[in-house]
């Protein structure tokens, strides 16, 4: 593990980490950085860890099809146990067409209580250092579409192989709030209508909410 995180990282990584050092890994690499730069280091991490052949052998291998989305989801559910514990294999209707068109296929991984979603306690985490980057690994440089579904009521989380994930801005975790019994952020949307979505899914989120406004506000001033 180690090997898989440049230097210019930061990052303390001991010789035989445990699955505690792990987590501390995804909160130093959290810190300092936004959600956008968050993800791009676990690509990098990703990318490092595979040889540059594997992708177009991966896709020649296996073309998005329902025996790849089958197989792939075998394999995960599998070779994912020390990650995230222990799943299931589950055949479930799977949007596989642009227009919401759906098969029926057994390549959902329902990971019944998440490993790292448990020891992180993060929405944050959750979504920029694992939801987000595998998914985009697996749709944009394998060529087969995953989308991740974690719930944050129960700790579990299906990832739907062969289903494409929605932009990030339209994905429910967008909008998710923080952990009320873990998350240190959390008192912060005290007295609103409904909890604020957790601050660290995406740390941009003020900004651009800002800017929209400052340019809304100009454009009106302007037509005064």
């Amino acid at each position: 593990m180690a090997d898989c995180l440049p230097a210019s990282q930061g990052v303390h990584v001991p010789e035989k980490p445990v699955y505690d050092d792990f987590v501390r890994i995804s909160n130093e690499i959290m810190r300092g950085r936004n959600s956008v730069e968050q993800r791009l280091v676990v690509r990098d991490v990703l990318n490092s860890l595979m040889p540059k052949e594997a992708p177009p052998v991966f896709r020649a291998l296996f073309p998005p099809t329902k025996f790849s989305a089958e197989f792939n989801a075998l394999i995960a559910s599998v070779s994912f146990f020390w990650l995230v514990g222990a799943s299931e294999l589950k055949e479930e209707d799977v949007v596989v067409g642009p227009d919401g068109e759906k098969r029926r296929q057994r390549s959902v991984v329902h990971i019944k209580k998440c490993r790292y979603l448990e020891a992180s306690g993060c929405v944050g985490m959750c979504v920029n250092m694992c939801k987000v980057p595998t998914q985009t690994y697996f749709t944009e440089e394998f060529g087969l579409p995953l989308t991740m579904n974690p719930n944050f009521e129960d700790l579990s989380c299906d990832m739907i192989f062969g289903q494409m994930p929605p932009p990030t801005h339209l994905d429910p975790v967008y909008t998710q709030p923080c952990f009320a019994t873990q998350c240190a952020l959390v008192g912060k949307g005290e007295g609103a209508a409904a909890p604020p979505p957790c601050p660290k899914v995406d740390t941009e989120r003020g900004k651009t909410a800002a800017a929209t406004a400052a340019t809304a506000t100009a454009s009106i001033t302007q037509s005064a």
